[in-house]
This record gives C-alpha cells, sequence and structure tokens, in this order.
C-alpha cells in the first residue's frame, strides 16, 4: 500500500499528462493511469492519419511509458458518450449558427465524469491531468486558478468543473513552466517523448476542415443551406454564400467575395440562411450576455463586480463589470472587444482565479 493512496492519472501519450503521472508516482501516489479513447477518426471519412489524444499510436505511447514506469494502465472506450454528447453539440451549435467549444464540453461533461466513475471502481481518492492549473480550497469552494506558466495556461477550457470534480482533482504541472516539464521528461529517459509535437486540433477534426466533417455528418447539407446571402448590416444584399454552418464570426479569409476592402463576418442568420458582414470596426461589443453559467470560487454574485474576462482561449481578456441574472451573466467591458462569438466560452477571473464561465450567448452595443 503507498503511503499517499491511490490516484487515477489520465494519459494521453503526451508529454505533460506522462510527466504528471510520473510526478504522483515518485511523489508516493499508487498511480493507474487511464488513456481514453474517444473517437475514431477513419470513421468521420477524412483523409489525413489519425492523430492527436485518441490516435492508436498515443494510445500505444501512454501504454509503452506506464510499463516502462511500472505503473498499471487501463484503456477506457467512451466513443458512445463521446459521440452522443460532444459531436451532437458541435454539429447542433454550427447549424444554430454559433461556433462550439468541443473541447470545454468534453473536459468537463466527458472526460471528468469517466474518469470520476472509474475512480470510484478503482478506489480512487483523487484523479489528475497534465493541464497547466491550479486548484485549492478557500471560504469552503474550490478554485481552479490559472498555472504558473502564463503561456500554457489552461484554467480558460476549465470553467466547467464542478465543485465535486475540483475537490478530488490534483494538476500536478500547475506550478511549474512547460520548459521544466520537458528537462524533467529528458532527465528520465524519454528522450522522444520531449520531442514529441502538440496537437490543437479537435481529435474528431484532425484536418481542421470542420466544414468538410459537417457536410459528411449531415446528409444534404450542403445542398440545403447553399446559396444563401452575404448583407450587410442594413440588410442589403451583397451577394451570395456557400451555407452560414460554414462560416464563423469574426471570419475574413474564404468568404469568395470582392468588396473593394476587407470584410469580416458579423453575425449569422440561420432563420434565413443569412451571413452579416461588415468592416473590421464593426465587430466591436461593448458587452455581452454569457448563459449556462458555472460559478467556481463564489457560489453567487450578490452584487456586480469587476473581472478580467476572455471571450478565447488566447484572449489576453478585458476588464469588465459582470452582473449574474440567474443562470447568466451580463458583462459591460470596460474597453470594446471585436469578434465575440456565440457558442464559445467567456471566462471569469479575479486576479488568478477562475470565478466561473459559460457560453457567450450574445454580443451588444450600448
Amino acid at each position: 500500500m503507498s503511503k499517499k493512496g491511490k490516484i487515477l492519472v489520465a494519459m494521453s501519450g503526451g508529454i505533460d499528462s506522462t510527466v504528471a503521472a510520473v510526478m504522483l508516482a515518485e511523489e508516493g501516489y499508487e498511480v493507474i493511469g487511464i488513456t481514453m479513447k474517444t473517437w475514431d477518426y477513419q470513421n468521420s471519412g477524412g483523409g489525413k492519419k489519425e492523430t492527436g489524444c485518441c490516435s492508436l499510436d498515443s494510445i500505444n505511447d501512454a501504454r509503452s511509458i506506464a510499463v516502462q514506469y511500472g505503473i498499471h494502465h487501463l484503456i477506457l472506450d467512451i466513443r458512445n458518450e463521446f459521440g452522443d454528447f460532444v459531436i451532437d453539440n458541435f454539429v447542433e451549435e454550427y447549424l444554430a449558427g454559433r461556433t462550439p467549444n468541443p473541447c470545454v464540453l468534453c473536459n468537463t461533461h466527458i472526460k471528468w465524469e469517466a474518469l470520476l466513475k472509474r475512480a470510484n471502481q478503482l478506489d480512487c481518492e483523487f484523479i489528475a491531468t497534465g493541464h497547466y492549473a491550479q486548484i485549492r480550497k478557500e471560504n469552503e469552494r474550490y478554485v481552479v486558478s490559472k498555472g504558473l506558466d502564463e503561456h500554457k495556461d489552461q484554467s480558460y477550457v476549465l470553467w466547467g468543473l464542478s465543485q465535486q470534480s475540483m475537490s478530488r482533482t490534483l494538476f500536478p504541472l500547475g506550478g511549474f513552466h512547460k520548459t521544466d516539464i520537458k528537462q524533467m521528461a529528458i532527465d528520465r529517459g524519454f528522450i522522444e517523448l520531449a520531442k514529441k509535437s502538440e496537437s490543437y486540433e479537435i481529435c474528431f477534426v484532425p484536418d481542421n476542415d470542420y466544414r468538410g466533417f459537417l457536410k459528411r455528418k449531415v446528409h444534404g447539407l450542403e445542398e440545403r443551406v447553399d446559396g444563401g446571402d452575404f448583407v450587410n448590416r442594413e440588410g442589403k444584399v451583397l451577394g451570395k454564400h456557400h451555407g452560414y454552418p460554414f462560416y464563423t464570426v469574426g471570419q475574413r479569409k474564404g468568404l469568395e467575395i470582392a468588396l473593394g476592402e476587407p470584410m469580416f463576418v458579423l453575425e449569422i442568420k440561420p432563420d434565413t440562411n443569412t451571413v452579416v458582414l461588415g468592416r473590421e470596426d464593426e465587430l466591436q461589443r461593448k458587452g455581452m450576455w454569457v448563459r449556462n453559467i458555472n460559478m467556481q470560487k463564489y457560489a453567487n454574485l450578490e452584487a456586480p463586480m469587476e473581472a478580467l474576462t476572455k471571450v478565447r482561449y488566447k484572449d489576453p481578456g478585458t476588464f469588465s463589470v459582470i452582473e449574474q441574472n440567474g443562470d447568466r451573466m451580463k458583462v459591460d467591458f470596460y474597453s470594446n472587444v471585436k469578434g465575440i462569438a456565440p457558442g464559445q466560452s467567456a471566462v471569469f477571473y479575479e486576479g488568478n482565479d477562475v470565478i466561473g464561465g459559460g457560453w457567450i450567448q450574445s454580443g451588444y452595443d450600448i
């Protein structure tokens, strides 16, 4: 029996989760590694080799390293749960004229649930992942905060974690920089792992062609939506497009329309198969509504408060006043924010701490 008990570690086959598992083993935990099979890329009809966390190569890498380090390793097939929830949502969001965030949805509603369920079966008190984030308990609530490495911080994708999930989660890498983790891998003989490139693609769209994925997934979609109108904010028709699901707010490239100046997607109207175009400055919004919020640091906001709000993963954030209204958040920015895309995640920070987050419903001008 280990001195610190049993812990279930999500191992994707990459450097971060591998070093996380090894660190915990060296700290005295009895580590059980688990690799989740979420998707078979060949089922999507794409032509590119399967890559990323769901590929056979990644699963084999995770198992090989676990065996090498004496870590018991399991493979968990969650393709049915993943497909029914994450992929159906991905398709439905585009058909609703929104831009989905499948990795956030998968983390909080699929992977954590699967990990905790298996942890219970294996009598593991905690689960751990290789995310660059930190977690602590304060005032009887669990709080996710930014990882030490600001360039690798992943707190943005963890806003959906519940208090119950956070109470049993460890992030071993949160207090380290990526360069430290690479050196740890090299020091332990994982030379090839340290050289391994990282994948930032959606696992079920590894060729990054989400339009092709939608066409394969929704029979007859292309014929159904082709030929809609590009319009300006006043409703004047500017030209024809290939179907509203194939565009996203803020998009400039690939519009295939010449209007004498750069034009951007301002809004998508699925009911009329209309895509609204405008100049870059017309993307600016003073505020937004965020729906289905999940609160972390505070159970509820009794009054408006100042927060740094991020509207996308690499967004540095904009200071704002946030005001809770049931399960929605009203956000008034101190300065205009460009390219607010309905369906993406909005995350609110107090210093380094995640106050909470939700799905962007709409932007507005004041």
